[in-house]
């Protein structure tokens, strides 16, 4: 069941994060068509911030500001005005950094987003990114420590990860508080389905069932945006489109025209969108 079958929220657009472009500036300028930018990603402590150093060495882009979570706080300012939701995606190899990091995002009505997502092998060998997927009691402890600061509560996973039952990490992650799981789906959009089917009005049976979900991966315009929504997504989200104005336009119109309840009953019958 889709937002615009149910009583809930409109369905939305998130900018997501890349790490070494998602700042403020970029923020700004997907402005005029998303709802939320989510900035970073960024490495809070000792041992993330070691492996970020890793991927700028074989040239990769990250941020590695002298104090990370002072650099949250002056892009959270620097977007006071801005009319988005902000959010940062963040890494550790430790919760009390995130609990830091998500009382900073309470404080100025941000979302944290706890990254279970990044699969480069640097953070992965320190227990960053795709890794908690694997230790979903780690990653429950991440969430609720951000939780518990009163900060809505993202969670940034993958789908067709070997050996990871991502509906088991999707109900573990609603307990310890969640409020948004943001789902790169890869090359299954078909992902979204099996973790929002059996959706029911009125009462939950599972606790994914209260996840706003948010689908990304592959999100260019109208025909992906009706795909993810009939597979049950809450909101949409784009990575690299978010640098590309015409495509970030057209996702955002088609996110309007699913907002207004038009888009699964008049689906798109041209082919499917090609990045500009």
């Amino acid at each position: 069941m889709t937002a615009t079958e149910a009583d809930g929220p409109s369905p939305f657009l998130v900018a997501a994060s890349l790490s070494g472009a998602a700042d403020a500036d970029w923020a700004r300028a997907a402005a005029p068509h998303v709802d939320a930018a989510v900035l970073g990603g960024i490495a809070l402590d000792p041992a993330s911030r070691a492996a970020a150093r890793d991927l700028v060495a074989r040239d990769r882009s990250e941020f590695l500001p002298a104090d990370p979570l002072a650099w949250i706080r002056r892009q959270f300012d620097r977007l006071a005005d801005a009319p988005l939701r902000p959010g940062a995606n963040v890494r550790s190899a430790t919760v009390g950094p995130v609990r830091e990091a998500a009382a900073i995002c309470a404080e100025r009505d941000a979302v944290c987003e706890v990254n279970a997502h990044c699969r480069q092998p640097e953070l992965r060998a320190v227990g960053c990114g795709e890794s908690l997927l694997r230790d979903p009691a780690r990653l429950a402890a991440y969430v609720t420590a951000a939780a518990e600061t009163g900060a809505t509560t993202s969670v940034k996973v993958r789908a067709e990860v070997p050996g990871v039952d991502l509906g088991a990490v999707a109900d573990a992650v609603a307990d310890a508080g969640a409020d948004w799981l943001h789902v790169d789906a890869m090359d299954s959009e078909a992902a979204i389905d099996e973790l929002t089917a059996d959706r029911t009005a009125g009462a939950t049976s599972r606790p994914r069932d209260d996840l706003t979900v948010i689908a990304n991966n592959g999100v260019r315009g109208r025909e992906t945006v009706a795909e993810y929504a009939a597979y049950g997504a809450d909101a949409v989200s784009v990575g690299r489109p978010s640098e590309r104005p015409p495509a970030l336009s057209r996702v955002a119109d088609a996110v309007a025209a699913w907002g207004e309840g038009e888009l699964l009953d008049d689906p798109p019958t041209t082919p499917a969108e090609a990045p500009p």
